[in-house]
């Protein structure tokens, strides 16, 4: 495969350089700066092929040595371990870009905000949820995002009573979105004593940070406000001062709350925009379902379902009862290493947009 190939197999390279350098006109006409929101997203976009573009570059430029390497092999020279090495980053980056295509929803490339909830059962739940928070830290460090936890709730013996965090990196709410659902845990209860079998259930919430620019009209009036002391790790402020923020939205009963900031002005924007994202999540399903009923089809929008098994008694395996992927290695899963899950729901749904 030549360096002009190696690329155009996957998308357009000289397309996407004149999409940025459209771009780049747009960006330098006077009065560009004029709409701010406007100005963001079309920032966003420009970022968005600049990655593609290099991402082209790179392949075209490795494509090319590939084509040296194997010309010295047929003249001879013993270059296999470095075409083995070129074709195994061939490979990674081409599924890279296969993968990033696939993130194709109107938010994909935002960063996330995820949510977790333990289920009913005390302890054990609390416990399964901290490990479900622990996997998603684990898996945004080896993509190398970074993480704010903005809001720590302690179970009483273990675990969590709920954790929020913000995920920032590339194609963050476009990953994470396939962890949105219930997640259930079978092992042998650490917390009894009689060594039983417990099944434990935990809820994910994920949704796309918004910022400013989606509008999304709060009134005060619906806003019930209470402060209190936090209660989390956050450093010598902790339980000193009423700096944490709870916000209930009245008409619909969303609760929302942050403690992480040592200023509870801050903490109070951190909040609004959580409600923010959360609102906007409710009208994506109104919209979701009420389309569903235009088209006669029964389709799978209830989030709250259950999507994912992980069996640590009387056998091994993590399975996605949405796709059917499984790995039988359940420590490596809990680990961080989702990255099958995340792949084999994205095929799936872009299988599904195709039909």
């Amino acid at each position: 495969m030549t360096g002009s190939r190696a690329s155009g197999a996957i998308f357009d390279l000289g397309s996407a350089r004149k999409s940025l350098q459209e771009i780049e006109r747009q960006i330098s006409a006077p009065g560009f700066w004029d709409n701010p929101q406007a100005a963001q997203e079309v920032g966003r976009k420009r970022s968005r092929i600049e990655k593609r573009v290099a991402a082209g570059e790179s392949l075209n430029t490795k494509s090319e040595e590939l084509d040296v390497l194997l010309e010295l092999q047929r003249d001879g020279e013993n270059v296999d371990a470095d075409i083995e090495a070129l074709v195994s980053q061939l490979e990674t980056e081409i599924n890279q870009i296969e993968m990033t295509m696939k993130l194709s929803g109107e938010h994909d490339d935002r960063d996330a905000i995820v949510a977790i909830h333990p289920g009913a059962g005390g302890t054990e739940s609390q416990d399964w949820a901290e490990m479900l928070l622990r996997m998603y830290l684990r898996f945004a460090e080896r993509r190398g995002w970074t993480t704010e936890t903005v809001d720590y709730q302690a179970g009483e013996e273990a675990g969590i009573k709920s954790a929020t965090m913000m995920v920032r990196g590339d194609y963050a709410y476009g990953y994470l979105k396939s962890e949105h659902g219930v997640h259930r845990l079978v092992r042998i209860s650490p917390f009894d004593a009689a060594k039983r079998r417990h099944t434990s259930f935990a809820s994910v919430y994920v949704y796309p940070d918004i910022d400013e620019e989606i509008q999304i009209e709060i009134n005060d009036k619906d806003l019930r406000v209470d402060t209190y002391r936090s209660s989390g790790a956050g450093g010598q402020h902790v339980n000193v001062t009423d700096s944490a923020v709870r916000i209930t939205h009245l008409p619909t009963g969303i609760v929302v709350t942050c403690q992480n900031e040592r200023s509870q002005h801050k903490n109070r924007d951190v909040a609004m925009k959580l409600l923010r994202a959360r609102l906007y999540q409710v009208e994506v399903e109104k919209r979701q379902e009420e389309q569903a009923k235009l088209e006669g089809e029964k389709k799978d929008i209830a989030f709250g379902s259950q999507i994912r098994s992980y069996v640590l008694q009387p056998y091994q395996l993590a399975k996605d009862l949405r796709t059917g992927y499984e790995v039988g290695d359940v420590q490596r899963v809990l680990d961080g290493d989702i990255n099958g899950f995340v792949e084999a729901y994205l095929a799936q749904r872009a299988r599904t947009s195709a039909e």
